[in-house]
């Protein structure tokens, strides 16, 4: 079994403001970028896991990693994806 590599990707939830998303939004409109209607911001975290962790046992730790840490879970929703 070989280190497992995990992706984390944390959005703000549907409905919340992004004021960083805007900001990017109004600078891509003076580059001239004005096809842009949205911009959401978030957030790209990678994590090597040590050798002898299940599949399993590594999303159940990375979900507890990110509802204590990673993610803020009142406004924020994540994904995790495991590769080998």
């Amino acid at each position: 079994m070989g280190v497992l590599k995990a992706k984390v990707h944390v959005t703000l939830k549907p409905g919340v403001l992004d004021p960083q998303g805007k900001a990017v939004q109004h600078s891509l409109a003076a580059l001239g970028f004005g096809g842009v209607e949205q911009v959401r911001q978030g957030k790209y975290i990678e994590v090597d896991l040590a050798d002898g962790s299940s599949r399993e046992q590594a999303r159940a730790a990375l979900d507890a990693m990110c509802r204590q840490l990673l993610a803020n879970t009142v406004i924020e929703d994540y994904t995790i994806d495991i590769a080998e």
